[in-house]
């Protein structure tokens, strides 16, 4: 025992400083820059809210949050980027679930793994919206579905990418009202609204912050959203359930910020705390509500949970249509 306890002594003595030191450099972090990685294209929902998160992360900080907006692969192009980045907390990602729910079934050489990242929150969560262009003829949601019948594989419906939330919510919307439209997918959701208000493709199931504008400014119309009760930003909407095709009330859109895997567990703790600081900001989640969207702040736990079951519901869809993005 004599021999044990100053051996002890010195390696609890080596613990509580390596602790102390760890703390330490928590509290001094960030120490340069941080890039937020987007998977998509600027003006897309992921860009909006990325912008107004890294505006208020700045300024709790006190150092710059620099967007840097990645698209490709469905969202891999930036998850690899970051998923290979040091594990230092300088380099996050604001992810849509689908790149976290829906890739790991479609994509056979996936660049990155769920694994490859920790999850530090949910930042905000809002309803589909069911869109089509000006020109479509079509006033109302049975409207569509009645014109796409009789047209089968005729229709167009574009989405922010393979895979993404865009894309599998226009997939549901073909399922639950069983029709066939053709999909077309592309390196983001604004470029994606533009061609709906071009006319290239008829249809866009998009995230109610991105679409909101253009159907205010009347360039493109509402005809559903996936809820279970109206959004506040398109009263005069009725939810996809009112408009005559059930089954869409759970369509909604996340997006959790992550970093990667192995990032020291106090950075993570800080980023998370300050993270939940910036979401009761009431100008952000003002901001937020102004996009149809509601503050997140689930933690890595109920994330957890959230991503296990819409993993399940969306690996029926990918094999009911044999999709894949490879």
């Amino acid at each position: 025992m004599m021999i044990i306890l100053p051996q002890l002594r010195v390696a609890a003595l080596v613990f509580i400083g390596a602790m102390m030191a760890s703390s330490a450099f928590a509290q001094s972090w960030p120490t340069k820059p941080v890039r937020l990685a987007v998977p998509f294209a600027a003006g897309g929902a992921t860009d909006v809210i990325a912008r107004s998160l890294a505006q208020k992360l700045g300024e709790i900080w006190k150092q710059s949050v620099v967007v840097d907006n990645r698209p490709g692969a469905g969202g891999g192009v930036a998850a690899s980027l970051v998923a290979k980045s040091p594990a230092d907390g300088h380099t996050m990602i604001l992810v849509g679930g689908s790149q976290l729910t829906v890739n790991p079934h479609i994509y056979r050489q996936l660049p990155y793994s769920p694994s490859d990242f920790t999850i530090i929150a949910n930042i905000a969560r809002g309803p589909k919206v069911i869109a089509v262009g000006s020109a479509v003829p079509a006033q109302t949601l049975k409207d569509l579905v009645a014109l796409a019948r009789s047209r089968p594989g005729q229709l167009n419906f574009g989405s922010a990418g393979n895979g993404t939330q865009v894309h599998m919510a226009g997939e549901a919307f073909a399922d639950a009202a069983r029709i066939d439209i053709k999909h077309v997918p592309y390196k983001g959701e604004a470029p994606a609204l533009n061609d709906l208000m071009g006319g290239q493709v008829q249809i866009v199931v998009g995230n109610i912050a991105a679409v909101s504008p253009f159907v205010n400014a009347g360039r493109i119309k509402a005809l559903a959203i996936t809820d279970k009760s109206r959004s506040p930003m398109l009263p005069e909407v009725p939810t996809a359930t009112e408009a005559g095709v059930p089954g869409l009330e759970d369509i909604s859109a996340w997006f959790a910020l992550l970093v990667p895997a192995g990032t020291p567990a106090d950075i993570v703790r800080k980023i998370r705390a300050d993270t939940v600081k910036a979401l009761q900001d009431n100008e952000l989640k003002a901001g937020l509500m102004s996009q149809g969207m509601r503050a997140g702040g689930e933690d890595a736990s109920q994330m957890k949970a959230i991503i296990a079951a819409e993993s399940q519901k969306w690996a029926r869809i990918v094999k009911l249509k044999q999709l894949s993005a490879d």
